[in-house]
């Protein structure tokens, strides 16, 4: 089994991860770039969850700021400009958290989920206790309604009761993790002249459903897989399950897609120093050993693969 050093999975991750000074993004063009070559991203880094993140390719690898100034927020600006513009997936998704997904990869992600594209599945869903009557409410308010701003659809979904909005913001996070429910545009209203406007998600991008039906689950979820390792260079099993839980994904499902992809060679084991679980990595990002010497305008950055 090949071997590697935490060092070089380091560099690699910097280059990724666009977290170097060279690398930052600069301008909304880039961040779409971005976006569509990770194929996935947090909008802000997370706690013990290896992911790109925007704030990172803007800000470089630091705690996000406090002051409404620091230049690293302009991510913010960005993300409230592309609601509705349907250059990219936002809303909260994996680790119940703000998540940027790539229009090539939104169909996968659909198909690998719980859902099936009708507007109406909602109601099994509800009569089986998977989602609570409250998400059923505001589910129902947006689909009777159109798009609704927070304030709205707290009206319509009938919480609008300072008893009920923890209920409400609990409920509306499970339709957006659940693939149901998205952002589509920012209002001046409520308290803070701000607030978020919401449309079911299968009404906004019409074509998902049909899109997503072309794939099977396990397809998408070995897509996914794949994909996320390939973002972050190398991956083990732990976190990959963390990383797509919202997904409902069973043990045995990840499993086997990810022994499915060490079986046709789309993904390989290796050694890294100080750890005792092997990790599975692309092939083509492991060199032969050596020294991983660094390419202009390539993926790679010098650091140390230690042989076999």
């Amino acid at each position: 089994m090949q071997k590697i050093s935490p060092e070089w999975i380091d560099a690699q991750r910097r280059y990724l991860y666009r977290s170097t000074a060279e690398r930052r993004l600069k301008t909304v063009e880039e961040a779409r770039a971005f976006v569509e070559e990770v194929g996935f991203c947090h909008f802000w880094p997370i706690k013990e969850v290896e992911l790109p993140s925007l704030w990172v390719a803007v800000a470089g690898d630091r705690p996000v700021a406090d002051e409404h100034d620091d230049p690293g927020h302009v991510t913010w600006g960005w993300k409230d400009g592309a609601l509705g513009k349907k250059w990219w997936y936002y809303g909260k998704l994996l680790r119940r958290r703000a998540t940027l997904v790539s229009l090539e990869l939104l169909p996968s992600v659909y198909a690998a989920s719980e859902n099936f594209g009708e507007l109406t599945d909602y109601i099994d869903e509800y009569r089986s206790g998977q989602i609570t009557a409250e998400a059923k409410d505001i589910y129902e308010a947006l689909l009777e309604n159109g798009p609704l701003d927070t304030v709205r659809l707290r009206k319509e979904a009938r919480m609008s009761a300072d008893s009920a909005k923890a209920r409400f913001e609990r409920a509306l996070l499970d339709l957006q993790v659940g693939l149901k429910v998205i952002p589509v545009g920012v209002a001046e209203v409520g308290a803070w002249r701000y607030s978020f406007i919401y449309e079911i998600l299968q009404r906004h991008f019409p074509d998902l459903p049909e899109r997503a039906h072309r794939l099977s689950r396990a397809q998408s979820q070995q897509t996914l897989i794949r994909k996320y390792v390939d973002s972050v260079v190398c991956s083990d099993r732990v976190m990959i399950g963390k990383i797509f839980h919202v997904l409902q994904w069973s043990h045995q499902e990840l499993s086997t897609a990810i022994d499915v992809l060490l079986q046709r060679g789309a993904l390989h084991e290796v050694a890294v120093e100080g750890q005792k679980a092997p990790m599975l990595i692309i092939p083509s990002a492991v060199e032969p050993p050596g020294e991983a010497v660094s390419q202009t305008g390539g993926k790679w950055e010098t650091g140390v693969i230690l042989g076999c």
